[in-house]
């Protein structure tokens, strides 16, 4: 298990590594790329051995689940194929889908990448999901959230055991922190460290759990909230694991996601866990998923802001203070906590605290030149090195305890690592680093993230596994395919954008005013609070207000609140699944919401039947890590705004008007306040990129088109 952590093992872990890169790299060098105007020859020939393979074994069955084996993709998803005899009630045979299984199909069988485009209601997940079950090869299915891993196994793998393949292994794994830890449990038991009535009930139920659950898995538990501060003192997370020699490693949730997961036909990730597992293959440290030949990237269009964490490096104060915290609990468990140790702990708190209020005390995000570091620890030097020397001195101290637990080898190890990041982040500077800090509420963070994650992503992904298949409902701008593949590295791949499977000519209705100011004059809030306040009305409350910016959105919100009827709901005043339940079942809702509901929202139905943006979504330009990605472009000779601002921005606008339209029966207005899509030039390209919704500039269709009666 990657996290045991002996230094034996870790030689052992290198060694593996060293090997599996060098199969890895005889693997990528072995394989020809076939220029994709000569496809169709390499399929024909191919083909012609798949049928007469599929011919000499096919047999006539009566049900479904004995043709797993052998069967075309036309014979699944085909007009009366095996899918529809399956899905009796309902379904709908759907062209796209049957065109995206045999582009999957063909992509594993040929061992080469493929890119598509699958709009809401296409079925992409059985499109992906059951080519990768016939390529007989373990395949790691890579989402964008824990949510739609979560829906992949609970409603899609049932039903392909059921009818397609009833001796498929499928484990789920998830990041350690979601597993509960059954070492910290029996500590916390044996020496209650708790916090109040309602913190002791919770882990009451937290320990009845434990006897029956099977996973240790936290979305168990319904009743634990988000933010629960018991949680973190009782998860599995590597800092505090002391791996195999636990005594309770054998039966660890961890352990047995290890084991499920060794012995899986398919592999279900988020892509955070997919990506720390590539960077740490990556700096030899092990790794966390179990060998795989192929990935499928579901919501593919996130993948180089996920990649672009993980491959980064990061520190805040709470890092700071949890190995503070997680000092202090172990010493204390361990009978260790000696005055001199407990002043260690407590000497890294203040000194801390002392370093970070160095940093300005507004909030936002900015830029961490080198002049800009160097002058910073200029200033600041004494309470740097004060910072260091606490960490160091931690360190000291564990080392001359007699006996060492090995626990308290981890958090040597982790105040290790942390100097280490110190020193990169303040005394380094990485050419494709671009170095910035960010004040949050009560954390401050400091990070160097990948300037271009395209050449990592090209080395460490695309050439290593000869098999990746990304999909979205978002990928192309102006119909093509560029953007996102020179973002990602990824050159050579079969690529298709797959019609859509509603009728947007009737189902929507996209009204762009045409007296709007410009989105930077003065009196553009008033204005948009006047259209917003119409539109609700005539759409009977049942709307996201989507912004660009939170100042932007409780401006217009103080604005509305007192001139419309509807229940309003604010992002920020509840969790975000609260807020998206309270709209779900609240007649009339409004939501007003920036980017995190721009995407992973589904609310089909007459419930929202208005999706309003307030400005085309280009990313803030002084956002550090954008302003060095349009810089490094433009120092490349290329124009940034064309070939990075607008292509992202027009991903993110298909994202939010995504919202609407659900299912074949919805309907509904889009409705954009921001005029430089008929102003200006590249407003054309999102035009283009769009689906074909009908248009108009005139609150009279509005109220027409909502006035007719909905679809049957």
């Amino acid at each position: 298990m990657a996290d045991s952590g002996t230094n034996g093992q870790r030689d052992q872990r290198s060694e593996q590594g060293a090997k599996e890169k060098a199969a890895a790299a005889r693997v990528a060098s072995e394989r020809v790329y076939v220029p994709l105007e000569d496809e169709d020859s390499v399929r024909a020939s191919r083909d012609v051995a798949d049928d007469e393979f599929l011919e000499h074994k096919r047999r006539e069955v009566s049900d479904p689940r004995e043709a797993l084996q052998t069967p075309s993709m036309q014979e699944v998803f085909g007009p009366g194929g095996l899918l529809e005899r399956c899905m009796t009630a309902g379904y709908e045979h759907r062209p796209a889908q049957l065109e995206m299984a045999e582009l999957v199909h063909d992509a594993f069988q040929s061992h080469r990448h493929a890119i598509v485009e699958a709009g809401t209601g296409t079925g992409k997940t059985l499109a992906y999901l059951l080519p990768a079950i016939c390529s007989g090869r373990r395949v790691v299915i890579s989402t964008a959230t824990k949510s739609l891993q979560e829906q992949l196994y609970q409603k899609d793998v049932p039903f392909l055991q059921k009818y397609f393949a009833p001796n498929l292994k499928v484990a789920v794994m998830k990041g350690r922190s979601n597993f509960l830890c059954k070492a910290k449990l029996h500590q916390m038991a044996d020496q209650p460290v708790l916090r109040g009535m309602e913190e002791m009930d919770a882990f009451r139920q937290i320990r009845d759990w434990s006897k029956f659950t099977e996973t240790g898995d936290r979305s168990e538990l319904t009743f634990l909230t988000d933010d629960s501060e018991l949680w973190p003192r009782l998860d599995a997370r590597r800092e505090t694991c002391t791996g195999q020699k636990c005594a309770n490693f054998s039966e660890c949730f961890v352990t047995e996601m290890h084991k499920r997961a060794a012995e899986a036909d398919l592999i279900i990730v988020n892509h955070h866990l997919f990506f720390a597992d590539l960077a740490l293959k990556q700096d030899d440290f092990g790794s966390i998923l179990p060998e795989y030949s192929a990935v499928v990237f579901d919501e593919a269009h996130e993948i180089e802001d996920v990649a672009s964490d993980y491959f980064g490096r990061q520190i805040s104060n709470f890092r700071f203070e949890e190995l503070a915290r997680d000092a202090d609990i172990a010493l204390r468990l361990l009978h260790l906590g000696t005055p001199a140790l407990l002043r260690r702990t407590q000497r890294i708190r203040e000194r801390s605290r002392t370093f970070f209020e160095a940093f300005p005390a507004r909030d936002g995000k900015f830029p961490f030149t080198r002049a800009e570091r160097a002058a910073f620890l200029e200033q600041n030097r004494e309470a740097y090195d004060e910072l260091a020397q606490a960490l160091k001195g931690l360190e000291t101290e564990f080392t001359a305890v007699t006996q060492k637990p090995e626990e308290l080898l981890r958090l040597s190890r982790r105040s290790f690592e942390l100097r280490q990041e110190m020193s990169f982040l303040f005394e380094s500077n990485e050419g494709n680093f671009v170095y910035w800090f960010e004040r949050r509420n009560k954390g401050v963070f400091l990070a160097a993230t990948p300037i271009d994650v395209s050449q990592i992503l090209r080395e460490r992904l695309f050439e290593q596994f000869d098999t990746a298949i990304l999909t979205s409902a978002t990928l192309t701008v102006g119909g093509r395919f560029d953007y996102i593949r020179q973002r990602l590295g990824l050159d050579h791949a079969k690529e298709k954008a797959l019609p859509p499977e509603f009728d947007y000519g009737e189902q929507a209705l996209l009204y762009l005013p045409k007296k709007m100011p410009d989105v930077r004059d003065a009196g553009f809030a008033g204005k948009a609070a006047d259209e917003i306040t119409e539109l609700l009305e005539l759409s009977e409350g049942r709307a996201f207000c989507l912004f660009t910016s939170y100042a932007q959105m409780n401006d217009l919100y103080e604005r509305i609140r007192t001139r419309v009827e509807f229940p309003l709901l604010l992002q920020g005043t509840a969790p975000r699944s609260v807020l998206l339940e309270r709209f779900k079942n609240t007649a009339g809702a409004v939501l007003f919401a920036t980017a995190s509901f721009w995407q992973g929202v589904d609310v089909p139905g007459e419930q929202l039947s208005c999706v309003i943006v307030d400005k085309l979504p280009f990313a803030v330009p002084s956002d550090p890590i954008v302003a060095a990605r349009v810089k490094a472009l433009q120092e490349d000779g290329r124009n940034a705004f064309a070939e990075y601002q607008v292509p992202q921005a027009v991903l993110a606008l298909k994202q939010g008007f995504g919202r609407l339209i659900r299912t074949k029966t919805d309907r509904g207005i889009l409705a954009l306040l921001d005029t430089r899509i008929q102003r200006m030039a590249y407003g054309k390209i999102f035009i283009e990129s769009l689906p074909a919704y009908r248009k108009t500039q005139e609150l009279s269709d509005v109220a027409r088109f909502m006035e007719a009666p909905s679809p049957a």
